[in-house]
């Protein structure tokens, strides 16, 4: 993971540079297990700023930046609302798919037990891009 200042999203894709969009990603060789339950594929992941910070306050579990493994941190956006929704970041412009749920493999790289347990529900949301644009820190999510 690393931190940029502004991305390029490109529909059907993902965000350039990213591990998944040059299909790289640990979920692209999952997915080709059959026995693996199909989740639909989303380009793009968020997760609330307040979310990690609620999970800090209650736990004691400190998630180090990018380690919650989500593409985007966001501020004053309620992610699990815009399931189903279209909204625009930027000048790009995504659906909703799905919650991000916490898996296993994110509490093992932080490596505190509850981790999961503690973001269920608030671990965030995938999304697909479905116009291409640039998107940084600062803009606006609007829905």
């Amino acid at each position: 993971m690393q931190a940029r200042t502004d991305v390029e999203a490109v529909a059907g894709r993902g965000l350039r540079g990213d591990r998944y969009f040059e299909e790289r990603g640990l979920w692209n060789f999952l997915d080709e297990d059959p026995n693996r339950e199909v989740k639909e594929a989303s380009d793009v992941t968020f997760i609330e700023a307040e979310a990690l910070t609620a999970v800090e306050r209650e736990t004691s579990i400190e998630i180090p930046s990018g380690a919650h493994r989500r593409n985007v941190t966001t501020r004053n956006v309620p992610l699990n609302h815009l399931v189903g929704q279209t909204f625009t970041v930027g000048d790009v412009l995504c659906e909703g798919i799905q919650l991000c749920e916490p898996c296993g493999y994110m509490q093992s790289l932080v490596g505190e037990e509850g981790l999961s347990e503690a973001l269920v529900h608030r671990g965030g949301l995938n999304a697909s891009v479905i116009e291409s644009g640039q998107f940084g820190v600062g803009d606006e999510v609007r829905w």
